[in-house]
């Protein structure tokens, strides 16, 4: 493995809170997963094991869950987009509406984005997708490919979210597929994050399948606004019985607005910076995700963008094809288990030399090419 100097050379930007553990809330709605599996071209993406990195950072397996190509697209959020937009149409139906094509609105940093427009064209629907600055063109042409209307924001992404939720509104065949939620807007960021319960579910079988059914003893996932962040703490702490494992969220030091609200111990927006991993590059912690967030998750960290690209090529040298923001996962468990009070860490978080440790890797390269130049790439 390459040595991440960048971990080892400072004091890691991290926290780890004990008793998230024994924390509990209701599971997701059982019928997530057999609606993603009856879709056309769904398989369940790999859980790819990786020695080398168990033995780099002293446990006993790491398993790398791989979104690199997810219902045809190269990260994760189509299983989001799929089950929200199922789920907006069919009450739309239900309520008696006109059943004329529906135009779905979203803001995005590529991924999400991407997936709502391709959805909507395989559903014979209409997308506007706002894009924040920065953006990676072919992220950005990427989305246009879907036939979506692509507006692009002179702005950061909680300004992109702004501009496309008062689109929406100005409009009554349009309907806001966010991923991020706040107040008077949750429920379909909601169905989004029941979306993404079909991940965890997946890697619960394939844990299984390789002859360990108690499950994994951390999951390290990438956080943004912190959707997927609230599945997989769903997912793990709505087991009535049984082993938790400890959960750690992963951002950039130029977002890292859920370490800053854990630390704070209430939700706050940060001021963010630029960064190769743009699908995590967001200020304000989602509302409906925040309580799942405080009171589930064992630990947070932020990392830098040499962090990700050494934990990329790393993963790309053992064969999983990564993006910068799928790389986090990786990176931030180098940095919680490695360097100063790495060890102190490792005992809080319940680990040791039989350990098993999931990473989410959230993207594809071809979702997230890191560019030059400092520009940003599209990736949430």
């Amino acid at each position: 493995m390459t040595e991440n100097a960048s971990s080892s050379a400072r004091t890691p930007q991290c926290l780890v809170r004990p008793g998230a553990r024994t924390w509990r809330c209701a599971p997701p709605p059982a019928e997530v997963r057999d609606f993603h599996a009856a879709l056309a071209g769904h398989s369940p993406t790999p859980l790819t094991e990786l020695p080398a990195l168990a033995a780099e950072l002293g446990v006993g397996r790491v398993l790398v869950k791989d979104e690199s190509s997810r219902l045809g697209l190269p990260a994760f959020k189509a299983l989001g987009a799929s089950w929200a937009v199922h789920r907006v149409l069919a009450e739309r139906a239900a309520s008696g509406e006109e059943p004329g094509p529906v135009t779905l609105v979203t803001a995005t940093d590529g991924n999400h984005g991407r997936a709502v427009a391709r959805t909507a064209r395989l559903l014979g629907q209409r997308a506007h997708v706002f894009v924040p600055q920065g953006v990676q063109p072919r992220a950005v042409a990427a989305i246009a490919a879907e036939r979506a209307t692509v507006t692009e924001v002179a702005g950061a992404y909680d300004e992109a979210v702004r501009l496309a939720a008062e689109a929406a509104a100005a409009r009554p065949d349009a309907v806001l597929v966010q991923d991020t939620a706040w107040a008077g807007y949750e429920r379909i960021p909601g169905w989004i994050v029941e979306g993404y319960s079909t991940l965890c579910a997946e890697i619960d079988g394939q844990l299984t399948e390789g002859g360990h059914a108690t499950g994994p003893d951390l999951v390290a996932v990438p956080v943004g606004v912190g959707s997927l962040a609230q599945a997989v703490v769903t997912h793990y702490r709505s087991r009535p019985s049984g082993r938790a494992p400890a959960l750690l969220s992963v951002e950039p030091e130029a977002a890292a607005c859920v370490l800053e609200s854990l630390g704070l111990g209430e939700p706050v927006s940060v001021s963010t910076g630029e960064t190769t991993m743009a699908g995590l590059n967001c200020g304000t912690p989602s509302s409906i995700a925040w309580p799942f967030l405080r009171d589930g998750l064992d630990a947070a960290v932020a990392v830098t963008d040499l962090d990700s690209a050494v934990a990329a090529d790393d993963l790309a040298a053992l064969g999983v094809s990564s993006g910068p923001c799928g790389a986090a996962s990786l990176a931030g468990v180098r940095v919680v288990l490695g360097g100063e009070g790495g060890e102190e860490r490792r005992t809080a978080l319940g680990l040791d030399a039989s350990s098993v440790v999931v990473l989410l890797s959230t993207e594809g390269t071809a979702a997230n090419p890191r560019g030059t130049g400092g520009h940003r790439t599209g990736g949430g």
